[in-house]
C-alpha cells in the first residue's frame, strides 16, 4: 500500500491506556530470537538508528543486536536523548550521514522509531545521494495542516518537554513542511505501522507516495514496543537486506506471508 491509512482523529482510548502491551512485546522477544535468526543476512553496508522522543540510545538495543547479528554496520546517533525535533540535532543528523558515507564509501541506510522517523526522512531529504532507504516505526510523517491528532497526553509532555507549543509549532517550519513533499524523496521508504498503536495515529504514520518507492506496512503491536516488536525486527530486516538498487515492495510469502496476514489483516485475509 502506498498511500496514507483512511483512518482519522486521535488513536483509539483504549489502545492509548494499554501502551503497557510493550512489556509482553518485549517479553516475548526472547522466544522469537529462533525464528528470527532465519532473516536474511544482509551485505555489510551502514545502518543508523534512530530513537523516539525522549528516548536515547538504551532503547535501540534490541534492533543493534539483531541487526549487527544480520551483518551491518550498526550506528546510533550518539545525540543522547531525543528532545524534540530540533535544528542542533537535524543538523548533527545530517553531518553525520555524510560522515558515515564517507567513512563507508556506501549509501547509509536510516532506521527511526517515532520521532526518530521523521529525524531519518529530514536526513535522507538533506543528504539523498547518502542515504539508500529509509524505515520508520509508528512515526509521525504525514501530520495534516491542522495538527496532529496524537492524545493530549503526547502533546502535553511536548509542550513540556520541546516546545511550548507543542508538536504544531514544529509542523509549521520551513523544515517540517518540506518533509511533507513525498514525492520529492528519491530513495525507498518504508513506513511500518500498527491499527493498535496508541500514540501515533495511522494515518499520520503513513504516507501517499510513488509505489515504486514509498510503501506502508502494518505490523501488530503497540507504539512503545516497537523496537522490541519480533515481526517488526523481521520485516526491518528483509528490506534492508535488498540489494541496492533493486527495491521491491514488501510481499511476504510462504507460511511467514500466511501468518503475518492472519496476524495483521484477520484470518479471512488474501
Amino acid at each position: 500500500m502506498n498511500t496514507r491509512h483512511p483512518h482519522q482523529g486521535e488513536p483509539h482510548l483504549l489502545h492509548s491506556l494499554t501502551e503497557w502491551r510493550a512489556l509482553f512485546e518485549m517479553a516475548f522477544l526472547p522466544y522469537s530470537v529462533p525464528g528470527l535468526m532465519l532473516a536474511p543476512r544482509g551485505d555489510g553496508h551502514p545502518v543508523l538508528l534512530l530513537p523516539g522522543f525522549m528516548a536515547d540510545e538504551v532503547t535501540l538495543f534490541a534492533l543493534k543486536f539483531f541487526l549487527r547479528s544480520r551483518g551491518y554496520d550498526v550506528q546510533t546517533w550518539g545525540f543522547g536523548r531525543n528532545v524534540g525535533f530540533q535544528s542542533r540535532h537535524a543538523q548533527a543528523l545530517e553531518q553525520k550521514i555524510r560522515w558515515l558515507h564517507h567513512k563507508s564509501g556506501r549509501r547509509v541506510s536510516l532506521v527511526g522509531w517515532s520521532l526518530g522517523g521523521v529525524f531519518a526522512l529530514y536526513g535522507a531529504h538533506q543528504a539523498p545521494e547518502c542515504v539508500r532507504s529509509v524505515i520508520t516505526l509508528g512515526s509521525p510523517v504525514s501530520v495534516d495542516p491542522e495538527g496532529s491528532k496524537s492524545p493530549p497526553f503526547v502533546k502535553a509532555l511536548y509542550r513540556l518537554i520541546a516546545h511550548p507549543m507543542g508538536p504544531d509549532a514544529h509542523t509549521m517550519q520551513p523544515r517540517a513542511k518540506k518533509l511533507r513533499e513525498r514525492k520529492e524523496l528519491p530513495v525507498p521508504m518504508s513506513c511500518l505501522y500498527s491499527l493498535s498503536d496508541g500514540v501515533v495515529p495511522p494515518q499520520e504514520a503513513t504516507i501517499n507516495g510513488d509505489p515504486a518507492l514509498h510503501e506502508n506496512i502494518r505490523v501488530a503491536g503497540s507504539h512503545t514496543g516497537l523496537g522490541f516488536n519480533a515481526m517488526v525486527l523481521a520485516i526491518v530486516a528483509e528490506r534492508l537486506a535488498q540489494p541496492e538498487g533493486q527495491w521491491q515492495p514488501f510481499k511476504p510469502q510462504g507460511w511467514w506471508g500466511s501468518a503475518y496476514r492472519m496476524l495483521t489483516h484477520g484470518a479471512g485475509a488474501a
